[in-house]
């Protein structure tokens, strides 16, 4: 143990002397981190060979037994394997030859998925390395970020998806999920292994290993978390890293981690009980799932392409079945076409090794063309509200009610309280002029008890609890100081359109969201008290209240509905934000409000630390629960390729909410409920994700690599990048593609110019069945599908022709839909976006 906490003091000493190098040498050209990929292929191209008729990749590493607790012997991606480590041998001579004598710093050798490494150097420097005839791209590294106990029951899971595995003590058995993200707390419920009578399976094809660090000890990983490796070298580079708020470490010092895990892969049943209350028994949506956590995400500054490209290398390398990222980049992607990224093409070396990968949409809608996930070789997830709701309200002595938020206990029933502004309970050593945020009652030595005790307190909600510098546990602690009754938040008037989350409150109380009902609030406090006519103090407290608490869950009909923060189409081909013919999102998931597992030093929501469980919202709780249902069809159909599994998961997505309407789709940040639409495919692609259809799809649109590399050869000047990236020419592909023409479960055409045909390939994964075709056209174009009925077989393909008409002159976006329907109950739908539409017919516009 001794000699692990010395290396890792050795790799954060080195990190401080690199970054002191690059500050304080004024003479030399300032240092930073680049990703150099070479001309020869990456190991993923050379190792194992491709099932034929399938895009399953047969992991060379299958059959080795896992390796529970390994120490690291660096913070590099390769495992040790021979053919690793001579690359890193290769990489290592093409430095010293092309840098002689130069000060640099390698911090990864990637030699799985890309065939290249990480350095610290000079702009200079860069462009020597860029002038080696066996260097191929050499790209800048940059910055990224982090984009239930309900959700089975809302998906239908416990009689769907898991009855069909024998229920949820088999869900996802025997398949390894892979988390890109903060790290996880092994000490956690939700991730042990003897939860259950039936033992864990060891995933033979599974060969990472454990590190074993001081706050990661030996015995951290089990046969439920099966792997756990941290990176962070491109941070320690910059100077940046904080070893004791970041962890050197797969532990989660976060909290996300930990969540998105429990979210996708946690164990059936474990208890979530936050501020002593229960709020039921939580469960990932593939609960027998196994779980290899690959941290390169951090609390005090996010993450680094560099650091994610390491992590993604070596899951692949470990072989792990599906990724999960709930990672966006922090700017969008420059060049000719955003998919040309390091992160994007490491996960289409991933895709070609047959791995499922999942990436969270982004939180930064409604607006158009937010989407912070490019490639169609992604699955794209999006966040929607279920039907769970916490509802809480306060009762005015005038018989007024104002909703409010706080998983909170309400007042004892039928008892009136006696409301105590905390500014009119000052102590005679306060006054505002001294402490002008004294109403948000963080110091109980501020008040007066006597005028506090068995009372309501009112506290201000202002910015600084949105920034973190006042918390609703510290206003708590005032009011228990204080032997208050119960605690009441109003809105102040300059926090505007700011979407508070329920927070959970170990007594009574509430907070009011609305500035408008603050008022309202305020309003009745002020008439009711009588003051001093001098001392403007206040003589008598007549205003009274009752909360009614928020302890218990309420069901909408309402739901799903698209949440206003999720990022929307279409989806921008370049920085100029050409629209690309690809349909972004993929679709939509539960993200908002979402009970999972929490670390036990968890910051990321300041309300929740301290709990093992929190309640998160965004992109990121979304991507999980379709990492986890991919497990479920991954289990159920083995040989299925990652466009397969996509395809399932699409086609068969509902476009309908609980009640039989249509799904809206939130179109504001304030008041977003007052401000929703029907959802189109840029707001939620394909729907709404059905769990248990997308295990029994009937039809398939599969698309290999080499469907993706004919893509990207498509695209304009792109033949030099592509060989940059992967090593291989576009000149071996005999065709290119758009990506209207590549065979995704979706049509977009980013222009239509007069008319267009478009064709689909279907596979038939059931028994023999007969379909009938049925369409809907977008707005400004006519369109017919061929065939409109086809009888299909087992394992045949049906090719769909798809005729597109612009019958007006028009930019602005329209949809469509066709419709699948077979006689044994398939039924499969393919969404149609056209955007821009020119006809040489019409003179509309």
């Amino acid at each position: 143990m001794e000699r692990i906490s010395w290396l890792l003091l050795v790799v954060v000493y080195m990190g401080m002397v690199v970054c002191t190098w690059c500050q304080n040498s004024s003479s030399e050209a300032i240092t930073a981190v680049y990703i150099v990929t070479l001309k020869q292929a990456p190991g993923v191209h050379d190792y194992g060979v491709l099932k034929k008729g399938t895009n399953v990749f047969r992991h060379g590493g299958s059959g080795k037994s896992n390796r529970m607790d390994k120490t690291r012997d660096g913070n590099t991606s390769h495992s040790g394997r021979s053919s690793g480590s001579y690359i890193a041998r290769v990489h290592d001579s093409l430095l010293r030859r092309a840098l002689k004598g130069e000060k640099y710093l390698k911090i990864y050798s990637y030699h799985y998925l890309i065939n290249g490494f990480a350095v610290l150097v000079t702009p200079q420097q860069a462009g020597k390395l860029s002038r080696r005839r066996e260097v191929a791209n050499v790209v800048l590294d940059f910055s990224v970020r982090t984009a239930t106990t309900h959700t089975p029951q809302f998906l239908g899971l416990p009689n769907g998806a898991w009855a069909q595995h024998g229920g949820y003590d088999s869900a996802g058995e025997g398949v390894v999920i892979s988390f890109i993200d903060t790290g996880i707390d092994p000490t956690h419920p939700s991730f042990a292994d003897d939860v259950s009578d039936r033992p864990y399976p060891i995933p033979a094809h599974y060969s990472g290993i454990c590190e074993v660090t001081p706050d990661f000890p030996s015995g951290s990983c089990n046969r439920k978390l099966v792997g756990a490796r941290h990176f962070a070298a491109s941070a320690i580079t910059r100077g940046i890293f904080n070893a004791s708020q970041d962890y050197a470490s797969p532990f989660d010092g976060d909290g996300h981690g930990t969540h998105t895990a429990s979210v996708a892969a946690g164990n059936h049943g474990i208890p979530v009980i936050v501020s002593g209350h229960h709020f039921g028994n939580a469960s990932g949506m593939a609960p027998r799932s196994h779980i290899a956590v690959y941290k390169s995400l951090y609390k005090s500054f996010g993450g680094f392409a560099a650091d994610v490209v390491a992590a993604i290398d070596q899951a692949a390398q470990d072989g792990v079945d599906i990724i999960s990222l709930s990672v966006t980049p922090n700017r969008r992607p420059s060049g000719i076409a955003t998919f040309f990224n390091p992160i994007d093409m490491a996960l289409l070396s991933a895709v070609k090794a047959g791995i499922f990968v999942v990436q969270a949409a982004g939180n930064t809608g409604p607006a158009p063309k937010s989407i912070s996930s490019f490639s169609p070789w992604i699955f794209t997830v999006g966040a929607a509200a279920h039907d769970r709701v916490y509802h809480n309200s306060i009762i005015l002595g005038n018989n007024q009610s104002i909703a409010g938020v706080g998983l909170a206990p309400g007042t004892d029933k039928d008892t009136m309280y006696r409301l105590v502004s905390a500014l009119d309970a000052l102590n005679n050593d306060t006054t505002i002029s001294k402490d002008m945020y004294v109403g948000e009652c963080q110091d109980s030595k501020s008040f007066e008890p006597d005028l506090v005790q068995g009372n309501l307190l009112i506290c201000s909600y202002s910015i600084r609890f949105v920034l973190g510098l006042s918390t609703i546990k510290q206003a708590i602690e005032t009011a228990n100081n204080l032997s208050a009754a119960g605690i009441v938040f109003y809105m102040d008037p300059f926090v505007i359109g700011f979407q508070l989350n329920p927070t959970p409150m170990k007594i009574p109380g509430i907070i009011i969201p609305s500035p408008d009902d603050s008022k309202i609030l305020l309003q009745y406090y002020n008439s009711s008290v009588e003051r001093d006519g001098q001392t403007k103090k206040v003589v008598t407290f007549r205003a009274t209240a009752s909360i009614l608490g928020g302890l218990k869950a309420n069901y909408s009909f309402s739901a799903p509905k698209v949440m206003y923060y999720s990022a929307r189409g279409p989806d921008p081909e370049d920085s100029s934000l050409t629209d690309a013919d690809i349909l972004k999102p993929n679709l939509v998931a539960p993200g908002n409000f979402i009970w999972a597992a929490w670390s036990c030093v968890g910051t990321d929501s300041m309300e929740f630390e301290g709990e093992n469980f929190a309640m998160m919202s965004g992109t990121s709780m979304a991507a999980p629960h379709i990492a986890g249902l991919a497990a479920l069809i991954k289990q159920n159909f083995p040989s299925f390729s990652p466009s397969a599994i996509a395809s399932a998961l699409s086609t068969t997505a509902s476009l309908y909410d609980k009640s039989g309407g249509l799904i809206m789709a939130q179109r504001a940040y304030a008041n977003p409920d007052q401000n929703q639409s029907p959802a189109t495919p840029f707001d939620m692609g394909s729907g709404f994700v059905n769990a248990t259809a997308a295990l029994n799809p009937g039809l398939i649109l599969d698309s290999s690599y080499d469907d993706y590399m004919s893509f990207l050869c498509g695209i304009n000047g792109s033949a030099p990048i592509v060989w940059n990236y992967t090593g291989q020419s576009c000149w071996a592909y005999n065709s290119t593609v758009s990506g209207t023409d590549l065979n995704l479960p979706s049509i977009t055409i980013a222009t239509l110019n007069s008319s267009r045909t478009v064709q689909r390939t279907v596979v038939n994964i059931a028994g023999n069945e007969t379909y009938n075709v049925g369409w809907s056209s977008p707005y400004g174009v006519s369109m017919k599908v061929a065939p409109t009925r086809f009888a299909i077989a087992n394992g045949q393909k049906q090719v769909l022709s798809v005729f597109f008409n612009a019958t007006i002159n028009s930019s602005s976006a329209s949809f469509g839909r066709i419709g699948l329907f077979g006689t044994q109950g398939h039924v499969a739908n393919i969404p149609l976006s056209v955007i821009v539409k020119i006809s040489y017919n019409s003179t509309n516009s």
